[in-house]
């Protein structure tokens, strides 16, 4: 039985969660994943024990703020303007190949 150095994350238990999830691993696959399984579990823990109530949760190290600026309306393009280097249009519309076969 391999174990990491707290978790208690047994090879038996990889190998019945594999076999749950019909997944043939080797004894080595076992034996890797028991150990990797277990370092999750141990970083986890850790993660735990300075994950206290007066610790605010964050989703970013740094604080970030939006910056937005006025909305104003400016001149745009015409529909000439807008459709003049086209290859092909229908109308005042984009004309593009079908890519699914649907009209």
């Amino acid at each position: 039985m391999v174990r990491s150095n707290m978790s208690e994350i047994t090879a038996e238990q990889v190998a019945h969660l594999a076999n749950l999830a019909r997944i043939d691993l080797s004894s080595e696959e076992i034996s890797r994943l028991t150990l990797e399984l277990g370092q999750i579990v141990d970083s986890v823990a850790k993660v735990a024990e300075v994950a206290t109530p007066d610790v605010p949760a964050t989703s970013h190290p740094m604080p970030l703020t939006n910056v937005f600026r006025a909305d104003t309306v400016v001149p745009s393009l015409t529909v000439e303007q807008a459709l003049s280097g086209a290859p092909d249009r229908d109308g005042d519309k984009f004309r593009v190949p079908a890519i699914l076969d649907e009209e």
